[in-house]
C-alpha cells in the first residue's frame, strides 16, 4: 500500500447527513438503490432475529395451569 492512497477507497460507502447537492441524478438514484438494498438487508436480519426470539419464547414458555 502506498502512503498517498486513501485508507478507505470503497465507493459504496454511504454517510448519513452528507451534502448531496453536488451529486448528479444518476448518483442520487444509485444512492437510493444502495439505501433500499441496505434497508431490505436490515429488515431481513430483524425478521430472522424476531423468529429466533419467538421460537425461544415458545420453547421456554411455561404451560398454563388449569
Amino acid at each position: 500500500m502506498f502512503h498517498d492512497e486513501p485508507l478507505n477507497s470503497r465507493t459504496d460507502v454511504l454517510t448519513c447527513g452528507e451534502d448531496l447537492s453536488d451529486l448528479g441524478l444518476a448518483q442520487l438514484d444509485e444512492r437510493l438503490d444502495m439505501l433500499r438494498a441496505e434497508i431490505a438487508r436490515t429488515e431481513a436480519v430483524i425478521a430472522r432475529k424476531k423468529a429466533g426470539l419467538n421460537a425461544a419464547e415458545a420453547f421456554f414458555k411455561t404451560p398454563a395451569s388449569s
